[in-house]
């Protein structure tokens, strides 16, 4: 990957000393990253936006023209936005923010560092077999616990994807990347503008009327996985309104995984949004259980639920 444009190593962020950067997108760039009070390493994320910005030589970030000020400024609200929202959403699951600030123009977030890899890199590794079954209910089951906490406190994730899961070891999955979050909003005529990733996202997502909700999330759900199963992205829920079908993944992956899971799937990617599971804890009442947890109540479904799986 190529690190250019990004602060060098040594450099002194707040109470944080750049070690290295890890990635660059479209509107950022991580870096990892040494608290000098804690001496603990952290990632931190920089708002900079390639299309928009540039970085002069003493660090600070400056729109590249006075037509983009505007979206830069813009961004870097909604930035800062996601950042005081994650620092509210503490759950296991969900990556813990530990600090942001203003510096250099622009916005930075300081989260925990976890060992682990990106669920898109498990996906790459194992793409001519899939993921196994064993895998997949592992890493969702307690993947919803985390996204329950989202809706609960009344936000929506929309941009859930493997690129945006981080798995550390043990198979313990980490909801990252809230750059979509928004509250959820309860009437149609008042939806945030939103960020679509093809594949993942439902077609409520690409209109402009169209209402999201949990069922928006969880039609992502039902996406990841079956990528888990694919080996690629789902086809656009575009094409899929346009009389491009998708095979059930009940039909074309009947083989290998349990029927009760691929339902699951199917369900979640229904393209009429009221067609599918509405709250997470309905979809976790119809995934099926890892054989070694089929003898007890699953803690998870518990906390959902409020009640024992008979």
């Amino acid at each position: 990957m190529n690190f250019e444009n990004c602060i060098s190593t040594g450099t002194k962020l707040d109470r944080y000393v750049i070690l290295k950067p890890v990635s660059k997108g479209g509107f950022s760039i991580v870096y990892l990253a040494v608290d000098q009070q804690t001496k603990e390493r952290v990632i931190i994320k920089e708002f900079m936006p390639k299309n928009q910005a540039k970085r002069l030589r003493n660090n600070t970030v400056t729109p590249i023209s006075a037509t983009k000020a505007r979206l830069f400024q813009k961004g870097r609200m909604l930035f800062f936005q996601e950042a005081s929202i994650l620092t509210t959403l503490k759950h296991p699951n969900i990556v813990n923010v530990i600090n942001f600030f203003r510096a250099n123009g622009t916005v930075y977030m300081v989260m925990e560092f976890e060992a682990g890899d990106n669920l898109q890199c498990y996906i790459k590794k194992k793409i001519k077999n899939g993921l196994s079954e064993r895998f997949i209910l592992t890493v969702f089951p307690t993947l919803l616990e985390g996204l329950q906490v989202i809706h609960d406190s009344g936000y929506l994730h929309l941009d859930i994807k493997p690129g945006n899961i981080h798995i550390r070891p043990g198979g313990r999955p980490l909801l990252i990347d809230f750059g979509s979050v928004h509250r959820r909003e309860l009437s149609r005529l008042h939806q945030p503008g939103q960020v679509m990733t093809t594949g993942y996202a439902p077609i409520e997502q690409f209109k402009r009327t169209g209402y999201v909700g949990p069922w928006t999330d969880l039609y992502a759900i039902g996406a990841t996985i079956r990528s888990c199963l694919e080996g690629r992205p789902p086809i656009d829920s575009r094409l899929r309104l346009d009389k491009h079908q998708l095979v059930d993944a009940k039909t074309l992956f009947k083989k290998h995984y349990s029927q009760e899971l691929l339902k699951a799937i199917d369900w979640c990617m229904e393209m009429d949004p009221e067609l599918r599971p509405q709250t997470v804890a309905e979809l976790t009442e119809k995934l099926p259980l890892l054989e070694e947890t089929k003898s007890k109540p699953s803690q998870w479904l518990l906390r959902l639920t409020g009640s024992s799986r008979r």
